[in-house]
């Protein structure tokens, strides 16, 4: 699962970058909403991290755009020293948790269409059970 990193400090989307590959996540950071926009636009990223100096209006609106395009988890951050140390303690275990839910879906232990119908055995009359999938506030897509 790849993550975008959108923050307004080149040298700190750069720092925060390089923990992530040292960890061996797949990440890529850039400056500007438009950036981050046209990468999204591919639906390549399963999460994306928004920076603290990110301003609101833009917070807001990279957060709907993200929804849209297959982004299962928005992150906000706010760095603080020593910045490995805050990606690894803040961010990396989100990016682990929505890594793990993935695999759950890829495995089949999700639901992944809207009304799709799941057949149970042993049930009795209620063999057959419609499943809803939606959208949830933060931007998981789950059963």
């Amino acid at each position: 699962m790849r993550t975008l990193v959108l923050g307004r400090t080149p040298a700190r989307v750069t720092e925060v970058l390089a923990t992530l590959r040292a960890d061996g996540f797949d990440a890529e950071g850039v400056s500007t909403d438009e950036e981050a926009r046209k990468l999204l636009e591919a639906e390549e990223f399963g999460v994306l991290i928004i920076g603290g100096g990110v301003e609101p209006d833009s917070r807001a609106a990279i957060r709907e755009f993200a929804a849209q395009h297959r982004v299962r988890r928005v992150i906000d951050g706010a760095l603080t020293e020593p910045f490995d140390a805050y990606v690894r303690r803040e961010f990396e275990p989100l990016i682990r948790e929505v890594t793990s839910k993935e695999a759950h879906v890829a495995d089949g232990h999700r639901a992944s269409t809207k009304g799709a119908r799941l057949r149970c055995g042993g049930l009795g009359p209620f063999d057959e059970v419609a499943v809803d999938v939606e959208r949830a506030s933060d931007g998981e897509v789950w059963g």
